[in-house]
């Protein structure tokens, strides 16, 4: 996978979409910044800001992700595959439903995905070292383009949704002691059950994870 790396950009996603949407770009490929000021977060919310965070985007075509992906629970998928790396460096970081990273009881990162045509975009932000956007870091010494490198690696030869959910599923018991905002709302999942799609089932109603 190709990498851009900037010093700034107002926003690795938007980048990459916009450079996308002009045939500048094609998948597989990745947008790195050491900074970015109007970044892209849950809810349109900002995620910008924090040298030595890590903020990154990247495309890849459907027919290029796993066969058995629900694509409404990308975010599920690459969040998860993030944590698994940060695991190897601090414990107790967890994914809650269905695309904040966590650590312990703060919210450390997240992953927004979107898709266009055939082509799916995933942006993410981690909190390495700095605390940015009202959330914590997890304060370790790791340079952002060494986890970007790392993350991609792991995307050449990646999970199927089975392998991921049959981890994600034992985890998702923490997620039932927190809430999340689903359609507008901010709902306690203490009852939601986690359906095999990535899906939730709150109050006989289905809800799906694309963010």
């Amino acid at each position: 996978m190709e990498t851009l790396y900037f010093d700034k950009l107002h926003s690795t996603q938007k980048f990459l979409i916009e450079e996308l949407s002009y045939n500048r770009v094609t998948p597989p490929i990745a947008v790195m910044a050491k900074r970015q000021t109007t970044g892209v977060g849950s809810r349109d919310n900002s995620w910008e800001d924090g040298e030595g965070n890590l903020f990154f985007s990247f495309a890849i075509e459907l027919d290029d992700l796993p066969s058995d992906l629900p694509i409404g629970s990308a975010s599920i998928y690459f969040s998860f595959i993030m944590k698994e790396i940060l695991k190897e460096f601090v414990d107790d970081v967890w994914l809650k439903w269905p695309n904040d990273l966590y650590y312990k009881k703060s919210k450390i990162g997240g992953t927004i995905t979107k898709k266009i045509d055939n082509i799916l975009v995933c942006g993410m932000g981690v909190n390495l070292k700095k605390n940015s956007n009202s959330y914590e870091a997890l304060n370790i010494d790791i340079e952002p383009d060494f986890l970007l490198n790392r993350y991609i690696n792991e995307l050449k030869n990646p999970p199927s949704w089975k392998q991921v959910f049959s981890k994600y599923a034992i985890e998702f018991k923490r997620s039932k002691k927190v809430s999340t905002h689903i359609q507008g709302e901010y709902k306690s999942l203490e009852n939601a059950v986690l359906s095999e799609d990535g899906s939730l089932i709150i109050n006989n109603k289905r809800v799906y994870s694309l963010r």
